[in-house]
């Protein structure tokens, strides 16, 4: 699969930047606000074992006091434009710290239930084997990855069928901070999934 990313790198920067703002727009349960939104509500659990899992949102995977932006102040970023070296500079600096960015450790090693959306790393006849859970639509596929520490690498326990690039997903597992780094992005989590289900919205 392709990654189709701005062709500016002014543009780029600027979705760099609402890839780092836009999750702070997120619905309560833990979709980031779409148009229309998506509604948020778990599916409802089955059995014991999916009751165990917390429903959690992409909020709560950055740590409370950790700023995207802190190492960036002052930069008058409206004033950049394509071919300016100091564009060039700020979005491989940018990325640097993205690629690496920290997470809650109170989550580490808690089972979990979250929303989000499907970027295949291995898709095969079977099924995708590994992908990437991303909390908007078209992050890592239509523009730039956001912070690592939103971006989860989920490893199922068996191949996901009908499932495709970019579908929204519910997963459940449990939580580890181990670095990832695949051609579509850098994950500062990793899931080992024993759930992936279809987003449904709840029914009116």
């Amino acid at each position: 699969m392709r990654r189709l990313l701005p062709s500016t790198a002014s543009a780029a920067l600027a979705l760099m930047l609402a890839a780092a703002t836009g999750p702070a727009l997120a619905q309560p349960q833990g979709v980031p606000l779409m148009k229309p939104p998506i509604a948020a509500t778990p599916p409802a659990a089955k059995t014991p074992q999916a009751q165990a899992f917390r429903t959690i949102t992409w909020e709560a995977l950055v740590p409370k006091d950790w700023d995207p932006f802190a190492g960036f102040k002052g930069i008058d970023l409206a004033s950049m434009q394509d071919g300016d070296p100091r564009t060039n500079e700020l979005m491989k600096r940018m990325r640097e710290v993205w690629d690496r960015a920290p997470v809650n450790t109170a989550l580490v090693g808690q089972q979990v239930r979250i929303p989000g959306f499907v970027v295949p790393l291995e898709d095969t006849k079977d099924g995708i084997k590994e992908f990437l859970l991303v909390p908007y639509f078209g992050a890592c596929v239509h523009s730039p990855p956001p912070p690592s520490n939103q971006i989860i690498h989920v490893q199922p326990k068996s191949a996901v069928k009908n499932v495709r690039s970019m579908d929204a997903v519910w997963i459940t597992g449990t939580l580890t901070n181990e670095q990832t780094d695949s051609y579509m992005g850098a994950a500062s989590w990793r899931l080992s999934a024993v759930g992936v289900v279809p987003y449904e919205a709840p029914k009116r």
